[in-house]
């Protein structure tokens, strides 16, 4: 498209400079090469009357009468040329054009050149791409209207709706689909998938059945697999949730993306099952009252900056540092909310919030849910309270510049 328009830049460029350049060039030179020629002519026309005299053809008074018409010609010859020179170029003709030339070629282009074309060619590729897909998408949503026994075609119906991102119509299309995709684990997994998103991300129930059925289908499917796991990490069965992403790591390529990816989610299972597994001592730990509880509030001038589905974050470090040592997520929604900082909520295994004699403790509430602080979060302000206090009030104040 740049290259287009520097092409179109340039060609109209050359169009004005073409157009204007009897506007642009004064006449001066023009008017001087004439009173040159006419300087000429008068010369000439002297130097006969010089030789008329000398040869005797000429009187005197006849002589004096032409040379005086000479020069009377040769001083309007003058004036002329003083006059013609102070002539200037039109300026209103030359902005005039220089103006209406690009808009008549802009408004020419858009009725009868092809704009589209302008697009980048990904652009204009995935375009048309999406175009075809509706029009297939329509027309076999019209044959399976007069054949709604064709299991296979309402198969393909879900996955077109699918790769659309319409998931209540895929998840619809996969119902009719019926007994087709019964041993299909693949299909099985992808109708377990838009299952979840149509339940609000959640595995647990239908999602959770399709999972199965497409694990007794083939146990080895990868997308089976890893939705299994996160079934599992979902109902906190960690050690189920291990054995499948496990078995599902030794099916991938080794050094692969989807490997390290799936490397950093074991790691984090392990992590939840470490927590678990101290869970007695977290509870031993809160009713000896080494917890931080207590609420967190909005100021009522901020409430229109709010959202309900905005993540409330309560964070505790030790002070002096800026790492965590605990936080809890909530819902905004939810506000004012109680809270309770604990072991459970520990960021290191190792370095407990029981184990702090005093921490810093602050409230904020972001659209994104990112860890790091953002420009427009809304903040309460640092308190420091010993290790075991209740009732700290945490009040939603300002925002973040």
């Amino acid at each position: 498209m740049m290259g287009f328009l520097i092409g179109a830049a340039l060609a109209i460029a050359l169009v004005l400079a073409l157009l204007l350049r009897p506007f642009l060039h004064k006449t001066a030179g023009a008017q001087s090469s004439r009173r040159e020629l006419n300087a000429a002519i008068l010369r000439e026309q002297l130097s006969k009357l010089e030789q008329d005299l000398a040869d005797g053809t000429l009187g005197k008074e006849d002589y004096a009468q032409a040379r005086a018409e000479l020069q009377r010609r040769a001083l309007e010859d003058t004036r002329e040329k003083d006059a013609t020179s102070t002539l200037r170029a039109p300026t209103k003709t030359i902005v005039g054009v220089s103006l209406l030339l690009p808009i008549a070629a802009g408004v020419l282009y858009l009725l009868i050149g092809n704009p589209a074309s302008l697009a980048p060619r990904g652009a204009h590729q995935q375009m048309a791409k999406a175009q075809e897909l509706e029009r297939m998408v329509a027309t076999l949503t019209r044959k399976l209207e007069k054949e709604p026994g064709n299991l296979k075609g309402w198969a393909m119906l879900a996955q077109s709706y699918k790769a659309m991102g319409r998931m209540a119509e895929a998840e619809k299309a996969f119902e009719r689909a019926g007994s087709f995709i019964d041993n299909d684990a693949q299909m099985l997994a992808t109708y377990a998938g838009v299952a979840a998103i149509n339940n609000r991300g959640r595995l647990a129930g239908k999602p959770a059945m399709l999972i199965q059925k497409a694990l007794k289908a083939d146990p080895d499917n990868a997308t089976a697999l890893w939705l299994s796991g996160a079934a599992d990490l979902e109902a906190g069965e960690y050690t189920q949730a291990l054995r499948a992403w496990e078995g599902l790591a030794a099916r991938l390529p080794s050094g692969s993306d989807d490997a390290r990816k799936l490397q950093r989610a074991i790691q984090d299972v392990r992590a939840r099952a470490a927590l678990a597994a101290k869970a007695p001592a977290v509870a031993e730990a809160a009713a000896a009252g080494r917890d931080v509880s207590g609420t967190v509030e909005l100021d009522p001038s901020l409430k229109d900056k709010a959202g309900p589905d905005d993540t409330v974050m309560v964070i505790a470090r030790l002070p002096g540092t800026r790492m965590p040592v605990a936080a809890v997520r909530l819902r905004a929604a939810e506000l004012p909310v109680k809270f309770v900082l604990n072991d459970s909520q520990s960021m290191n295994p190792q370095s407990p919030i029981s184990a702090a004699t005093e921490v810093e403790v602050e409230a904020r509430i972001s659209k994104t849910g990112l860890a790091k602080a953002e420009p427009g979060d809304l903040i309460s302000a640092v308190q420091t309270v010993k290790v075991g206090a209740g009732g700290v009030l945490l009040q939603v104040t300002q925002v973040r510049p």
